[in-house]
C-alpha cells in the first residue's frame, strides 16, 4: 500500500482518492464548493461537539501527578 499525501487530518495510510486527471477547471472548482458546503453545514449542526471533541483530542494526557489545577500533589 502506498503512502498518502499529507492530508490535515493525519492519516497518512489508507484508501487513496482517485481524481480523474481530465476535470476541467470548473469540475474541479464544483467539487472543491461541494465539499466546502459539506463542511460548512457539519460544523453549523455539530460546533460544540466538534469543538470539544477536538479540544480533548489535542489537549496533552492527563498528568497523574497533577491535581486539577495543575499543580504537583
Amino acid at each position: 500500500m502506498t503512502r498518502l499525501a499529507h492530508l490535515p487530518s493525519g492519516i497518512t495510510r489508507g484508501l487513496d482518492f482517485l481524481i480523474p486527471d481530465n476535470w476541467s477547471p470548473e469540475q474541479a472548482l464544483a467539487v472543491v464548493e461541494l465539499i466546502e458546503d459539506l463542511r460548512a453545514r457539519i460544523c453549523m449542526h455539530y460546533e460544540l461537539a466538534l469543538h470539544d471533541l477536538l479540544r480533548k483530542q489535542r489537549s496533552p494526557p492527563d498528568d497523574p501527578h497533577l491535581n486539577d489545577i495543575g499543580d504537583p500533589f
